[in-house]
C-alpha cells in the first residue's frame, strides 16, 4: 500500500511526524505537507503564484501552499503512482460541526475524495502544545486499516475527531454527525505605530451544541468520533419548497 500523508499545520508540525510513522505499518508513506502553517485556508488552490516544492529527506515534501495545493502536488507530480490512501492530520485542534468548512485538515482530505482516493481527517481535541499524538497516530492506523480492507462509500470522506487522553481512557469509537455551534464573530480594529489602521479576524470561544448524536457530543464525553462527509451541499428538503416558486 501507498499511502499520502498531509495537513495543514505545516510539515514540522508534531502532529504529522506522528502520524507518518505510525502508518507506516501498513505500507509506503509519502509526505506534502505546506512548509508553513495553512491553518483555515479551507479548500482553496493557488492560481496566481507558482508553487514551489522543497524536499526535506527522502519521502517528506513541503510545498509553499495550501493543504489542496499539496493533496494536488502529490498526486498530480510528486508521487511515482496514485496514492491507495491519503490521510491528513493529525491536526493541533478539533474539526467539529460548522468549523469543518474552514479545515485546511478535512479540505485536503476532501480534495483526495474529489480524485476518487480514499481519504480521512484526523484531529486531536486539544488546542494544548503537548497533546497525546502518539496515541491518536495509533487511532488513525486501526481507522486507515479498515478503510484499505473495505473501502469507503461512494462520495464519501472520513473526519475523525480524537480526544487528547491516553489511548486506555479513551472510549470506544461512535459513528457520529457534523454537529453546530453558536458562532460570534470577531474584528480586533487596531492602529499601527504609523498611524494606519489595520484589521484582525477572529472569534470569540466556540459554543457548541452538545446534541446526543454528533461529533462533539462523543468528543466531550472521550470517544473517539468518525464523521463520514461528502461533497454534496444539496438541501433536499428545500427543493421541495423552492419547486413551488414562481420565478
Amino acid at each position: 500500500m501507498h499511502i499520502m500523508v498531509t495537513n495543514d499545520d505545516g510539515i514540522h508540525a508534531p502532529g504529522i511526524l506522528a502520524l507518518a510513522e505510525a502508518l507506516r505499518e501498513l505500507g509506503t508513506v509519502t509526505v506534502v505537507a505546506p512548509d508553513r502553517e495553512r491553518s483555515a485556508a479551507g479548500h482553496s488552490l493557488t492560481l496566481h503564484s507558482p508553487l514551489r516544492v522543497f524536499e526535506l529527506r527522502a519521502g517528506f515534501f513541503a510545498v509553499d501552499g495550501t493543504p489542496t495545493d499539496c493533496v494536488n502536488m502529490g498526486i498530480h507530480s510528486l508521487l511515482p503512482s496514485r496514492p491507495d490512501l491519503v490521510v491528513s492530520g493529525i491536526n493541533h485542534g478539533p474539526n467539529l460541526g460548522d468549523d469543518v468548512t474552514y479545515s485546511g485538515t478535512v479540505a485536503a482530505a476532501m480534495e483526495a475524495n474529489l480524485m476518487g482516493i480514499p481519504a480521512i481527517a484526523v484531529s486531536l481535541g486539544t488546542f494544548e502544545r503537548h497533546g497525546h499524538f502518539d496515541a491518536a497516530a495509533q487511532v488513525a492506523v486501526r481507522v486507515a486499516r479498515q478503510v484499505l480492507a473495505n473501502g469507503l462509500p461512494a462520495d464519501t470522506f472520513l473526519n475523525v475527531n480524537i480526544p487528547d487522553c491516553p489511548a486506555e481512557e479513551m472510549q470506544p469509537p461512535l459513528i457520529t454527525r457534523q454537529g453546530t455551534r453558536s458562532f460570534i464573530g470577531k474584528i480586533v480594529d487596531k492602529t499601527d505605530p504609523r498611524g494606519r489602521k489595520y484589521y484582525w479576524i477572529g472569534s470569540e470561544e466556540p459554543d457548541f451544541n452538545d446534541e446526543p448524536g454528533t461529533d462533539f457530543h462523543a468528543l466531550n464525553r472521550r470517544h473517539i468520533s468518525i464523521t463520514p462527509l461528502h461533497l454534496d451541499l444539496t438541501n433536499y428538503e428545500s427543493m421541495k419548497i423552492l419547486s413551488g416558486w414562481t420565478v
